[in-house]
């Protein structure tokens, strides 16, 4: 098959496929495009019919010499130390997502870029705001009250963080919620920590807290010490620049009065 590209945030993936079958969940999920030219930021040749079908969320991770395993019972990833090749052997759609998700998470950390997180994000008046929580605490459930502001994640949260910014970017690595989406990045305004009530009430947390409470929201799956360093100093980075909240909300759109 042609070799053919997605775009992810700032980054380009050139995909090679061994056979078509993941070819409608890509086009589905991705903005990609045939013959852009030989620039890219990594190789990924994605294989179909590995292994079983979803059962947990254990991931093995095997360092090599000159190379990376990400292993779990319905995909495998192999990539090399330069986060520059790599190919994934899924089982289905879902496993590919994960595997994706994977991947794009362990790319941004290696080169530097940014986070992804577990939550959600829409935008309202051009800037971002993110709904965080444990599971059940209703990121799926803000992101819809939240309409019509646009929709960047409901799931996994694109964050690109520098010295001068914190950006989101629209994100693919979508659960329930389909968009368009927004195809340019926004700055982020607040996080929002949801617990479900029948009351409003927004309270903001002191960054060791919040800091603390952000911690088993980001997805990453390191290999060496160094990467779990640069997670916290981007976790750091995110609580001392962008307020953080407990946000207590019914389920109907008035939260947006404590927020806008």
């Amino acid at each position: 098959m042609t070799p053919f590209y997605i775009k992810i945030a700032d980054h380009k993936f050139k995909i090679i496929q061994a056979s078509n079958e993941f070819l409608p969940f890509l086009s589905e999920r991705f903005s990609f495009a045939i013959g852009q030219g030989n620039s890219h930021d990594l190789n990924l040749r994605i294989n179909h019919g590995y292994g079983e079908p979803f059962e947990d969320y254990d991931v093995k991770i095997i360092k090599k010499e000159n190379h990376i395993v990400y292993l779990r019972k319905d995909y495998f990833i192999e990539v090399d130390s330069s986060f520059r090749n790599a190919t994934i052997s899924a089982h289905d759609d879902l496993a590919l997502k994960h595997a994706l998700m994977n991947l794009y998470s362990s790319f941004i950390l290696h080169h530097n870029w940014g986070l992804l997180l577990h939550s959600s994000c829409v935008i309202d008046g051009h800037k971002a705001h993110i709904f965080a929580g444990h599971s059940g605490a209703g990121k799926s459930t803000a992101a819809r009250l939240s309409a019509p502001r646009e929709l960047l994640s409901d799931e996994a949260t694109l964050i690109k963080i520098t010295d001068r910014s914190i950006l989101i970017y629209d994100s693919p690595f979508r659960s329930e919620l389909e968009t368009v989406g927004h195809k340019e990045n926004a700055p982020l305004s607040s996080i929002q920590l949801l617990y479900q009530a029948d009351f409003n009430e927004r309270t903001q947390v002191k960054q060791s807290d919040a800091f603390m409470k952000l911690m088993d929201k980001v997805f990453y799956w390191t290999y060496k010490e160094d990467e779990v360093v640069k997670v916290l100093d981007f976790l750091k980075k995110i609580v001392r620049d962008v307020p953080v909240y407990d946000l207590h909300f019914q389920k109907n759109n008035t939260f947006w009065e404590l927020i806008s």
